[in-house]
């Protein structure tokens, strides 16, 4: 019987453990809000803040709107643009930037693209 009194004591103690430690918690949360309402499109990496005319080849415009890129992309799944990464904030770009909700101005018909990427901001060449 003293086997058997054991047994029962480190059962009972186990489930009081188990219903005592604390439910996990999931430590990442990702929250996409609305699609970023800018004038030339967004930058395809958070917090996507807008860029500049000129930053997308017209491969990213249909009909003047812009396909989106990042999490709100909307295009084909083989899809594949130019942008100049010369006015990316990562490489360098200090010059303005258009707020959310400008309208867009005259668009600027010298696009010097340098970088093939996909919709969700992936290079697929270099090109110089």
């Amino acid at each position: 019987m003293n086997g058997f009194k054991a047994l029962a004591i480190a059962a009972v103690a186990a489930v009081a453990f188990a219903a005592a430690a604390p439910a996990a918690q999931a430590q990442i949360s990702i929250q996409i809000g609305p699609q970023p309402r800018c004038p030339y499109g967004y930058y395809d990496y958070a917090p996507y803040r807008c860029s500049p005319s000129g930053y997308y080849g017209p491969q990213y415009f249909n009909g003047g709107a812009f396909v989106g890129v990042g999490p709100w992309f909307h295009g084909p799944n083989d899809f594949h643009g130019t942008v100049n990464n010369r006015m990316d904030p990562h490489h360098g770009y200090r010059g303005r930037f258009p707020r959310n909700d400008e309208r867009p101005g005259r668009r600027n018909n010298r696009f010097r693209g340098n970088e093939e990427r996909d919709g969700r901001g992936n290079a697929q060449n270099h090109r110089r």
